[in-house]
Order: C-alpha cells, then structure tokens, then sequence
C-alpha cells in the first residue's frame, strides 16, 4: 500500500497536518500492513471490505461509494490535499466523486497500477 509510507510517517511527526487513511479492499485478509495500520495512534484509519467484513463488523461489504468517500475524507471547504492510489478505474472514480463534492482538482494527488483504462 503505497500510501501507508505517507501515514507511517505522519505517525511519527510531533506537529503537523491532520491524516486520514480510507481503504478499499475485498476482504480482511487483503489489508496490507494490517497490524501496522491498527497500532497507528494519530491517523484514522477506515477500512471499507467489498466481498466480505471482519466478524463483529457494523458496516456490510459493498463497494466504496461517493457517501462514504464524502464521510471519511476532510471536507473541501478546508483546502486539504488528497491522494488517490489504485487501479485506473478506481482512481479515476473516486478523483470525479471528489471534485463533485468540492474539492479542487489541483490539490487531488493520484497514483495508477494494473490494468485497466
């Protein structure tokens, strides 16, 4: 998960920007650095599961939709800058969910891999 170098980091500054990390994965077992992520103290951390939620789990699997991209990132009213990482499709999804919702597309970050166009 390339963005987890960004929140590992974050995790170890004393001062500095808020950092939110949402993730997109079929099942608990495809969490990369799963305990990594859970030990992070000053970084919240979602996990939506598209095929299959952990016991215990409030939310049902779905795929990730513009409402819970909308509840999880910081609003644009702030000026944050995102990142997007993941497949084509995806990444170009989610970048125009955030644009719709306000943020400027300047300040979106994204990275691709895989196939897809």
């Amino acid at each position: 998960m390339p963005l987890f170098a960004m929140a590992s980091a974050r995790e170890r500054e004393t001062e500095g920007a808020e950092f939110r990390l949402l993730c997109s994965v079929r099942t608990p077992r495809d969490v990369f650095f799963a305990k990594e992520l859970d030990a992070l103290s000053r970084t919240q951390v979602e996990i939506v599961h598209t095929r299959e939620s952990p016991p215990g789990s409030s939310r049902p699997p779905g795929r990730l939709t513009r409402e819970a991209v909308a509840a999880a990132t910081f609003p644009a009213a702030i000026g944050p800058r995102v990142y997007v990482c993941g497949p084509t499709p995806f990444v170009e999804t989610v970048a125009q969910w955030l644009v719709k919702l306000g943020h400027d597309a300047v300040r979106i970050r994204t990275e691709r891999f895989g196939g897809g166009s």
